[in-house]
């Protein structure tokens, strides 16, 4: 079976791929992938392959039977890559979000149905939960205040606010929510999960559905988004929900920035409405130089990267191993795309 590696990752994971077992064929030429720009990196610099570089790429698409990322990372590369890859089976993606890069790569009804797409969903959810918890700590410390203090030399004092015995509602349990409930369970606090059908999950303390959104959003300390971008997600988190937020609560987003109204919650920002919020995503991607986040002091800031990490790729590769053990046995896979809500 003939693995074709597509994305830029380190020799030595190439070779834990090689040790899954001997049926497997692992085609890697480093030259004809983009060199990373920086650790995990799955788009790298813009690299162009002269004539015999094609050749030899395009040699390996047309064996390759499963593919590790998505060329380029990039749904532009993902079509004409399939067009020449007609044994392609299975293609294990780099993101999270890579049921959003196969929606937009537009591809034909014939090839969503030969080829099985799966996302690297689980890999990124500690990273995010600590990102969140690290931006709700500055804000609930004033670490700002703190800083001012520091450099004027004060020794006022002044009451902290905490963690402990606060309600954070979370809006998605998948593997980023749970691990947001995982260290919020650490802090003490009272957990709300917010789902599509109100499930209950061990690490929360009630589970709300997302018809009740407004109800559990009203009842929290603070509010972390963590769903994906979908069609049934889009505007999610809109008006409604941001105006029943306390006057005192931080918000966060570490999923989708499309699951948000942006510019409402700058308006809550903006007039108090609320204390002050965590980003990693936004709508549009890159943030426009004018938008007002990029200045306010109660916003914690990610250009989408809070994600990354030096051990995503082994954590990537990891889940692509016991996929294609899965794969050979005719198992299901992990986080399979769905071809009509493509997450």
């Amino acid at each position: 079976m003939k693995i074709m590696i597509a994305s830029p990752i380190e020799s030595e994971l190439v070779e834990r791929i090689r040790r899954v077992g001997p049926g497997y064929d692992v085609l890697w030429e480093p030259d004809l992938l983009p060199e990373p720009r920086y650790p995990s990196d799955h788009a790298g610099k813009p690299l162009t392959r002269n004539a015999e570089q094609r050749a030899r790429w395009d040699a390996m698409l047309a064996a390759a039977e499963i593919m590790f990322g998505i060329p380029g990372d990039s749904p532009a590369e993902l079509a004409p890559a399939l067009g020449k890859a007609p044994r392609l089976r299975w293609v294990q993606g780099t993101a999270a979000g890579a049921g959003g890069q196969v929606r937009a790569a537009n591809l034909s009804p014939v090839d969503l149905k030969r080829v099985a797409f799966t996302t690297s969903a689980g890999v990124h959810g500690t990273t995010l939960a600590e990102f969140f918890f690290m931006g709700l700590l500055v804000l609930r410390k004033d670490l700002a205040r703190l800083e001012r203090s520091r450099i004027q030399r004060s020794w006022e004092h002044w009451a902290m606010g905490e963690l402990y015995g606060s309600t954070l509602a979370i809006v998605g349990l998948g593997a980023i929510g749970l691990a947001v409930a995982r260290v919020a369970r650490a802090f003490g606090m009272r957990i709300l999960g917010v789902t599509r059908d109100g499930r209950a999950f061990a690490e929360i303390d009630a589970g709300y559905p997302t018809a009740r959104l407004v109800e559990a959003v009203a009842l929290s300390d603070a509010v972390v988004v963590t769903l994906p971008g979908t069609p049934l997600t889009e505007g999610l988190f809109g008006r409604a929900a941001i105006g029943a937020m306390k006057a005192g609560a931080v918000f966060g987003s570490v999923g989708r920035g499309t699951v948000v109204d942006q510019d409402a919650l700058i308006e809550a920002l903006q007039s108090g409405a609320i204390a002050g919020a965590v980003f990693d995503v936004f709508t549009p991607e890159p943030l426009p130089p004018d938008n007002p986040l990029w200045t306010m002091e109660n916003v914690i800031f990610s250009p989408h990267t809070a994600a990354l990490s030096v051990l995503e790729n082994a954590r990537i590769v990891e889940l692509f191993c016991d996929n294609l053990t899965r794969f050979a046995a005719g198992r299901p896979l992990r986080n399979v795309v769905s071809t009509t809500e493509f997450y």
